[in-house]
């Protein structure tokens, strides 16, 4: 049965429109931010062997399966699993899986807009030439003295959320598509400018011995089931974004081959962005598992100490806006699209409301790193001793977002028919769609259930 349904938002103008708006959506802080340093401290090679892996066993068939979804359903991700499970003769209920990952876009831009903020001011720092002759302590105070001032990251927040939402409010050719079409081709030279000063001035041989050279005794379960996670989250999945930018896709275009060129674009990026950030931690002798501070404390202090460091400084930090914007557009549009659609109101009015209220959660994450740093009715819970913030990302990544993508699986790999799938996928060698069909149905759940179960602390 051919897929009759149309967006009322509207679609991609091209193929090439969804790559890069998919991979946007990819490439964000996780890629250029968080990839590096947990590469840094789980084993480098190790790392890298096992996310790749994982990748292509849990991540590309779970991408197929979300973009398959969003196109036959053509609709946001809670009507679109509504119409499909109707479509199937299955329970509406269905549709709470689109909800959940709605939300989970939702609570993860309310505190990624707050961490992106942290962006755009350390662009300003840069720009300011405020690591010049940093010293290690000096570079620590910098950071501190962002995130314990409450106004400040109030600030950044509230003009980040300002430029999600007016991309957002455009629409798909007028805003995201328009978007993209600057964001990613601009964050894609940036990051090759700093490589090639990471080959310059950095000590590239170190950076790709630690990055290509794994110790395979590092490759412990708990380091297997980071990269399993990792691999899940830098794609987007799990949180209706790449289901609603699957909507947007014209019929014509393969979604087994796309999928494959925006994983591809994901991964290469954060490999890019390991070449560009290793050899100049290596090449200043820093700690390479510096963990979340790699970015904010640690290259401050190598860019302001080596040749034209201030203004790679500035580049290096305009790169990752680039890559958190290219996201945080994704991160909304599920909802917007959704309150379009459930309330008949205009796109405008639609993403003021998302951005509103989006922008009044993050207050809580503003607030984590300074007068909120832990809360005290979760003492006694598993939770005690987590902020705000820790609280909303817990929930958010490491339960949401693995539990969506298990429940995206299995209703495209055993709720929708055959029949349906294979219309939609339009495969046209029958041994690519037996291998979706089993790497869906069996390994990408099997995979997440082993991140769920974990993250539950079951083993």
């Amino acid at each position: 049965m051919s897929n009759s349904r149309v967006s009322i938002h509207g679609y991609w103008s091209s193929r090439l429109m969804f790559i890069l708006a998919a991979a946007g959506s990819a490439v964000g802080l996780g890629n250029v931010w968080k990839f590096p340093y947990m590469a840094g401290d789980s084993g480098g090679g190790a790392f890298v062997l096992v996310y790749l892996v994982c990748i292509a066993l849990l991540g590309l068939p779970v991408m197929v399966s979300e973009v398959l979804l969003g196109r036959r359903g053509r609709s946001s991700p809670v009507n679109t699993m509504r119409a499909l499970a109707e479509e199937e003769n299955r329970s509406t209920s269905w549709s709470l899986v689109g909800f959940m990952g709605m939300l989970a876009g939702f609570m993860i831009l309310s505190y990624y807009s707050v961490i992106a903020g942290w962006t755009l001011a350390y662009v300003l720092e840069a720009a300011q030439g405020s690591f010049t002759g940093l010293t290690g302590e000096k570079s620590g105070e910098v950071f501190s003295r962002l995130v314990s001032n409450p106004w400040r990251l109030l600030f950044w927040h509230t003009v980040f959320i300002v430029l999600t939402m007016a991309v957002v409010a455009r629409g798909v050719r007028k805003g995201l598509e328009n978007a993209v079409r600057f964001l990613m081709p601009a964050l894609f030279v940036l990051i090759l400018v700093m490589v090639v000063y990471a080959l310059v001035h950095g000590d590239f041989l170190a950076g790709l011995k630690f990055l290509f050279n794994p110790d395979f005794s590092r490759i412990t379960p708990e380091v297997a089931l980071k990269a399993l996670g990792h691999a899940f989250f830098t794609l987007s999945l799990g949180m209706g974004a790449i289901m609603m930018y699957g909507s947007y896709l014209p019929r014509n275009a393969s979604i087994g081959s796309t999928s494959v060129q925006v994983a591809l674009a994901d991964t290469g990026i954060a490999i890019l962005a390991g070449l560009a950030i290793f050899p100049i931690v290596f090449a200043n002798n820093l700690e390479s598992g510096q963990g979340p501070g790699l970015i904010f404390n640690t290259l401050p202090l190598a860019f302001g100490n080596m040749p034209g460091g201030m203004f790679f400084g500035l580049l290096f930090f305009t790169l990752l806006f680039f890559a958190a914007w290219t996201s945080a557009i994704s991160l909304i549009e599920p909802a917007v699209a959704w309150l379009v659609e459930r309330f008949s109101i205009s796109r405008v009015s639609s993403a003021l409301a998302c951005g509103l209220v989006t922008w009044t959660v993050g207050l809580g994450t503003v607030f984590s790193f300074n007068h909120w740093t832990r809360i005290g009715w979760l003492d006694g819970t598993p939770f005690e001793g987590k902020s705000f913030f820790d609280l909303l990302d817990h929930l958010a990544v490491n339960i949401m977002l693995p539990l969506g993508g298990i429940l995206i699986c299995l209703f495209a790999g055993w709720v929708m028919s055959e029949n349906s799938s294979r219309d939609e996928l339009g495969m046209k060698h029958p041994f690519v769609y037996g291998l979706w069909r089993m790497l869906a149905r069996y390994v990408a759940p099997a995979g997440m259930i082993l991140v769920f179960l974990h993250v539950l602390g079951v083993f």
